[in-house]
């Protein structure tokens, strides 16, 4: 039999089953708001009955700073606290990953994001083996190839989906995963506090990376862009 790996992004799960429920809170008879609780474990449950994996396991972030911060300080610096009714729910979720024998994992000085990555590029490696990170993080395109996989939960009704290598390099019209990383480090991420080069977007980021194939080869060339362009890539060489 196969092994196929689900590495799942906790806190994204959480969030994102937080918010779903926003407009009407699952609220139980004490007044406390469940609706992450419910919609994590819905969530988790579905894939463990309609997908079968042989091994999965649960990452989260850590409060702790990551190099990331020692690197550039602003980073994450305009993300707003998380809901005191969902920071609430939080020692739940690892209640309910432990009455369900289900392992979860933390690292001081990475994010889940570090984790997944690293779990799937080893696990991939293993005979007969397929990895898939279910996550709705755009960044973990860089990581897909034959072996691993990007497991996109539903949702309002639509299926999962599962992007692999030819669904991202068709969406950027790129000729390999890793090209995401060139293509994220243009546009930068608002989500993330980055800023890439202002001006930027991903249209331009995307054509650029089209164009020259990453962004050591686009600065090393900026000669043959043009007017605006050309001044906000030079200008933006060191964000």
């Amino acid at each position: 039999m196969a092994n196929k790996i689900f590495l799942l992004d906790g806190f994204a799960l959480v969030f994102r089953a937080h918010f779903a429920f926003v407009k009407n809170p699952r609220i139980n008879s004490k007044g406390m708001n469940t609706s992450s609780v419910f919609g994590f474990t819905t969530t988790l449950l579905d894939v463990i009955k309609n997908q079968k994996p042989t091994h999965l396991a649960v990452v989260f972030d850590t409060e702790d700073p990551t190099h990331r911060h020692q690197e550039f300080e602003a980073y994450k610096a305009n993300r707003d606290e998380a809901p005191e009714d969902l920071s609430e729910a939080i020692p739940y979720i690892f209640k309910l990953l432990d009455a369900l024998n289900i392992k979860y994992y933390t690292l001081s000085g990475f994010e889940a994001d570090d984790i997944i990555g690293t779990m799937a590029t080893q696990g991939a490696v293993l005979p007969d083996t397929r990895v898939y990170m279910m996550t709705t993080d755009k960044d973990f395109g860089q990581l897909v190839t034959d072996n691993i996989h990007i497991y996109k939960p539903g949702r309002a009704g639509n299926p999962a989906e599962v992007i692999g290598v030819k669904e991202v390099c068709d969406k950027y019209g790129i000729q390999h995963p890793t090209q995401v990383i060139d293509i994220l480090g243009l546009m930068g991420d608002a989500v993330d506090n980055i800023p890439g080069i202002p001006g930027v977007g991903e249209k331009t980021a995307t054509q650029l990376v089209q164009q020259f194939g990453s962004v050591e080869a686009l600065l090393e060339n900026t000669s043959q862009l043009k007017g605006k362009l050309k001044e906000k890539v030079e200008a933006g060489k060191e964000m």
